[in-house]
């Protein structure tokens, strides 16, 4: 299979962590940003997280500094223009991209405006390029309860109009979706569709009570209901998608090698699996590199691939108009 050809949907992708290397430098000198480096190999050694990180904290780190220049309503449209401008050359069809608003307040733009200006960036890719997408709100668990409130709030009236669904990311601690419940329970009163992390880091029951509590439709990783009977049969009866990202998995151990992930097992058993980045910069990676790994090391059919696909245009956030259109541009 050409993996560069092939058309592609990525369902879990962060802004933060996919910005050019070189926009980062550019961003910074324009604005005066003080980086630990102008240097682009220097700065690839803070951004890109190694393959041996010692867990999902020393990984989560590499997101400080791309945040420091994207603080400015110029940085967020061009950042979200250029990664939707980088998704079109692998033949991304749809993309959905997630970020935590309040983490672009610190220079004074509000909520709304961070948000706007996603929107903005994502809409002029699209007038550009043979690509649609949609914004995903995260909510970080680090953060307070009230703040998940005020993104739910705030994010409200963009409903339709390019946000879609509500995320909780960051640190997994076990139990974190009792917290969240009525945050959670708020947005999809409002009509945000629902995905969160969980399952990244050693707890499978924690996917079980995204599901049960919070009313997950699609679980960001997953992995690890492999050690969770209950998480994973109910994952299965309820037919609830996996977002998996094998290099970011990797990297944060919740799998030791690409040969231990257990992407190609669960689809295999009927799980509902998709392909996807995670980071493209921290994890330096692409959604090709993402399906070509997936293969080398479970050799997918065509069929497999297909049915990947497939998954991934039903269980997006889109519009019926813009999964037909996904359909047919394979």
């Amino acid at each position: 299979m050409n993996f560069l050809e092939l058309p592609k949907i990525e369902l879990h992708c962060h802004l933060d962590g996919s910005v050019r290397i070189e926009t980062i430098i550019d961003i910074a000198q324009k604005e005066g940003i003080q980086l630990p480096s102008f240097d682009k190999k220097e700065l690839q050694k803070e951004l890109i997280a190694p393959l041996e990180c010692d867990s999902l904290e020393e990984y989560l780190k590499r997101f400080s500094l791309p945040n420091l220049v994207m603080q400015s309503k110029e940085s967020l449209r061009r950042i979200t223009f250029e990664l939707f401008e980088d998704a079109t050359r692998e033949n991304v069809k749809y993309l959905e991209v997630r970020f935590g608003p309040l983490l672009h307040t610190l220079k004074g733009l509000d909520v709304e405006e961070v948000i706007q200006c996603v929107i903005e960036g994502m809409r002029e890719a699209e007038s550009c390029y043979e690509i649609k997408g949609n914004i995903i709100l995260s909510c970080l668990r680090s953060m307070s309860v009230e703040s998940a409130f005020e993104v739910v709030e705030k994010g409200k009236r963009f409903l339709g109009k390019g946000v879609v669904a509500i995320d909780l990311c960051a640190s997994e601690e076990e139990g974190f979706c009792e917290r969240f419940r009525e945050p959670i329970a708020l947005a999809k009163e409002y009509g945000y569709r629902v995905t969160i992390h969980a399952g990244e880091t050693g707890i499978g029951k924690n996917v079980l009570e995204a599901v049960e509590l919070l009313g997950a439709e699609r679980i960001g990783h997953g992995v690890f209901i492999k050690e969770c009977a209950e998480a994973y049969r109910k994952v299965k009866e309820r037919q609830v998608v996996l977002e998996m990202c094998p290099t970011s998995n990797v990297q944060t151990k919740a799998v030791k090698h690409y040969s231990d992930h257990p992407i190609y097992k669960f689809h295999k058993d009927g799980i509902k699996v998709t392909i996807s980045t995670d980071n493209r910069t921290v994890s330096e990676t692409t959604m090709s590199k993402e399906i070509h790994l997936v293969n080398k090391e479970f050799n997918l059919s065509e069929e497999d691939y297909r049915q990947i696909y497939l998954n991934s245009v039903e269980a997006s956030f889109a519009t019926q108009e813009t999964k037909e259109w996904c359909l047919a541009q394979y």
